[in-house]
């Protein structure tokens, strides 16, 4: 692969430090190219526009790499970067570097991780790279070297078919970190409440608060990983279905009574299982 083509996209929006962090990191591997949101769409999980139009336009974000700013989501921005901006299919695409844990359960809710998902549909080997610092100002040097290396082991060796990666970086400084650690999604969950407040109107609105709690005390874990300064790298998977519980339902659900309600139902029987 003698000058990949890469695909560069977010959720943090176009002017994110993240994001130019993740381009520094990429740019010497190859061919790079950058369709990002014109805005913040942090949580928008695998959203798409369907009710309006989509904008994209054209931006200079840095010398040499052609980037484009989208009106629409972070999946939004991958489907158009296939269909409508790239000359061919990208060899890869990292999506980040996205401000703040993607770690566990997170994967759900995060526009970072959705936009390498949509990619990995279309075949095209991605990854979703997060810095666990919030801070517009934190400081990405650890994180560029991680994801530059990550990058050049896809590049090199691909991914399975229906896969990606999901990588972590804590917040500290390069001689901070411990290296790096393949891993299992941890069970964890946010534990969530809806404060409740008056507008000046006197009319009640909500703020979604809660906190993080991590059941799991695996050492295999992102969290883990993370909890003890090593980048987490989990792999990701698009089949949702729980395969160990497919045994479970044929032993216990009564498919033979079900089966029967059509015909109950043809000579006028109701169905009582």
């Amino acid at each position: 692969m003698d000058h990949p083509l890469i695909l560069v996209v977010n959720d943090d929006g176009i002017t994110a430090p993240g994001l130019l962090a993740l381009v520094e990191a990429v740019q010497p591997l190859g061919e790079v190219v950058v369709v990002a949101p014109d805005s913040p769409q942090s949580g928008m999980g695998h959203a798409i526009t369907i009710n309006k139009p989509l904008r994209l336009r054209e931006i200079q974000l840095v010398k040499g790499i052609r980037a484009f700013q989208c009106s629409g989501t972070p999946v939004d921005c991958v489907k158009l970067a296939v269909d409508k901006v790239l000359h061919r299919a990208p060899d890869m695409c990292v999506s980040g570097i996205n401000h703040g844990s993607n770690s566990s359960i997170n994967i759900i809710y995060s526009g970072t991780m959705s936009a390498a998902v949509e990619a990995s549909l279309e075949g095209i080997p991605s990854v979703g790279f997060s810095l666990l610092d919030y801070s517009h100002s934190a400081d990405f040097t650890a994180a560029k070297i991680y994801a530059r290396f990550v990058a050049e082991m896809v590049l090199k060796y691909g991914l399975p078919k229906h896969s990606l990666l999901n990588v972590n970086i804590p917040k500290g400084g390069v001689h901070e970190l411990k290296g790096l650690k393949i891993c299992r999604q941890a069970h964890a969950k946010w534990e969530e409440e809806y404060i409740e407040r008056l507008d000046p109107m006197g009319r009640p609105y909500y703020w979604l608060t809660g906190k993080f709690v991590n059941y799991d005390k695996g050492e295999d874990t992102d969290e883990w990983a993370l909890a003890n300064g090593f980048v987490s790298v989990v792999p990701v998977q698009h089949d949702l279905t729980a395969h160990h519980v497919i045994p479970v339902l044929n032993e216990t659900w009564d498919l033979e009574a079900v089966s029967q309600i059509g015909l109950h139902e043809a000579g006028g029987e109701s169905y009582n299982p």
